[in-house]
């Protein structure tokens, strides 16, 4: 699915009054931006890119309330959507044949979609970790005490990493976890 397809199936409606549309990006790739120059192109839509860090444009739209000028939040992590739900900032109903037909019901709910799949590396330090001890690594396996001090992941306070411990706690139970 393109973000022109999601974009115009999220907001056809407000688009035939305006004829533009207000998207708060927290995303910060150059590709992204091409994405919007292409919607307007093809759909003669505007597409205004109010661009931030996602905790400001968070709080700015919390502070706005029903008069935020935001008609479409992207965000890069599943986790931050959760959260911005939890404060009853998002709404429901996305009910789009387009995004049904186009994204796996695993990446979306009635309030939110996911466009995007963020890669997991692991950085490690040849000197001390061998291509030998990295086959079959998981990142359940990352908690074993070995690991300290050899390779860097995020911290778990981080919220791409709490985002990754709630789908692997999902898709495998709490024991994988432990």
């Amino acid at each position: 699915m393109t973000i022109s397809a999601l974009i115009l199936s999220l907001f056809a409606s407000s688009f035939a009054i305006a004829n533009e549309v207000n998207i708060f990006n927290a995303r910060h790739y150059k590709a992204d931006a091409e994405l919007y120059s292409k919607f307007t192109t093809a759909t003669g839509i505007k597409v205004n890119l109010i661009n931030g860090k996602a905790g400001a444009l968070e709080k700015r739209m919390i502070e706005e309330g029903a008069d935020s000028a935001a008609d479409l939040y992207i965000t890069a992590d599943a986790g931050r959507c959760g959260a911005f739900k939890a404060k009853g900032m998002t709404q429901s109903g996305l009910v789009s044949s387009t995004i049904k037909s186009s994204v796996p019901k695993s990446f979306r709910t009635t309030h939110w979609v996911g466009v995007a799949k963020r890669a997991r590396i692991v950085y490690y330090s040849p000197e001390r970790v061998s291509g030998a001890e990295l086959s079959g690594l998981t990142y359940e396996s990352l908690a074993d005490p070995k690991w300290k001090g050899r390779i860097a992941i995020r911290a778990s306070s981080n919220i791409y990493n709490k985002s990754l411990v709630a789908s692997l706690v999902k898709n495998n139970g709490k024991k994988s976890c432990r």
